[in-house]
């Protein structure tokens, strides 16, 4: 189950309405509520949660208390867990302070009602590490990590959980200087970037006809990944499988189909790798080269781990971080699952919890999309129910 952070800037767009240029100054919202405005946030979130419907509830639900989530979620009929309180008036340290704290908690996706002066808040307490939704509910909007309406931010959670092709990019954060605004100046300023899950689908460059030509798009695959290793110094346990092989001729290895090679300075380091030879390796190097794993997954089956790979023991998965586990598949591949999540079974329950989540998986060159991996009942081999990819 997806584990979903939810955050509402509850005067979000507070002073579209009386024509101010902006609602990041906290003595133009005491104007705007004596006027009568009221902030846009609360409303678009709720009109997500409402395209949202039935999907909703197999998603699991971190926010913060009142105004900032808790009570759009529970008049949505959504349960949560409330992670904290805001202040009285909610200000830009409450956004960053609940950023931190739901990091803290592991979600897998952080989803906001905002416009651009939340997205830099965001920014500045999450970075990347996390991808990012917004919806829509700002005055000046300049920045690209929302998603075009409430009901768009809706069909990419559906697809998240769904496994539909959702794909990992990265969008500007944007605003404009309000008192430049405000004496007719546009003055707009880069601020960074954050990661945004958008429907991806198929890509031009891989299509013949309407469908994805795997051929070309693994070799996009192996370009890209081959790159990194070749600019990335570290060891790289190559995984088992034709995907892989493809990689391990390329970098000039004689592959073991089947098996797990290890690859450094490039140089093969180990052929056919044992779970003791690497056990070794991880607890002789581990500590002070950076480890890195690079697997694919069975077509149609979905494992990732525990079939045709137990080389890969719990102590050696422990030896590599989130960030250092590389997936690869084409889009064909992955529609192969038919929605179902990359599936976990290492023996250890503890380390398949802690892989669980949104993963990105290379689909080609500098092309990512999010996928789910899990380890529950709906992993263990038998079919699920197909769902429809968004």
């Amino acid at each position: 189950m997806l584990t979903v952070g939810f955050l509402i800037n509850p005067v979000a767009g507070i002073g579209g309405r009386l024509a101010q240029k902006g609602s990041d100054r906290a003595e133009l919202h005491a104007a705007a509520r004596a006027a009568g405005a009221v902030g846009r946030g609360g409303g678009r979130a709720a009109r997500m949660l409402t395209a949202l419907g039935a999907a909703a509830t197999r998603l699991r639900w971190l926010t913060w208390g009142g105004d900032m989530g808790a009570n759009v979620l529970q008049a949505a009929g959504v349960s949560a867990q409330v992670m904290g309180m805001p202040k009285a008036d909610s200000c830009a340290d409450d956004t960053r302070h609940a950023v931190h704290a739901l990091l803290a908690a592991h979600v897998d996706l952080l989803v906001f009602a905002g416009g651009d002066g939340t997205a830099r808040d965001i920014l500045d307490a999450l970075g990347t590490s996390v991808p990012v939704l917004g919806i829509p509910a700002g005055v000046k909007m300049h920045s690209g990590v929302f998603a075009t309406t409430p009901e768009a931010a809706a069909a990419v959670l559906v697809g998240l959980e769904q496994g539909g092709l959702i794909q990992s990019t990265l969008a500007e954060v944007r605003d404009l200087d309000e008192d430049a605004l405000r004496d007719g100046v546009v003055r707009p300023r880069f601020y960074g970037e954050l990661k945004v899950p958008a429907l991806g689908g198929f890509l031009q460059h891989t299509k013949e006809s309407g469908r994805e030509n795997e051929s070309l798009a693994l070799e996009e695959i192996v370009a890209d990944v081959v790159e990194q290793i070749r600019t990335e110094p570290g060891i790289y346990l190559l995984g088992p499988g034709s995907s892989l092989a493809a990689v391990k001729t390329a970098l000039g290895m004689v592959p073991t189909l089947i098996g797990v090679d290890v690859f450094e300075n490039g140089a093969t380091l180990i052929l056919d790798a044992t779970a003791d030879q690497l056990e070794s390796l991880v607890s002789e190097r581990g500590a002070t080269t950076p480890l890195t794993l690079v697997l694919s997954f069975t077509r149609q089956q979905g494992f990732l781990l525990g079939r045709g790979n137990l080389q890969l023991s719990p102590v050696v998965l422990r030896a590599v971080s989130r960030e250092r586990l590389w997936i690869l598949g084409t889009r064909s591949k992955l529609k192969s699952l038919e929605g179902r999540p990359l599936a976990i079974d290492t023996d250890d329950v503890a380390l398949d919890r802690s892989l669980c989540g949104l993963h990105e998986i290379i689909c080609g060159y500098d092309d990512r999309l999010w996928y789910r991996v899990d380890a529950g009942p709906e992993t263990a081999g038998v079919p699920a129910t197909p769902r429809s990819a968004v």
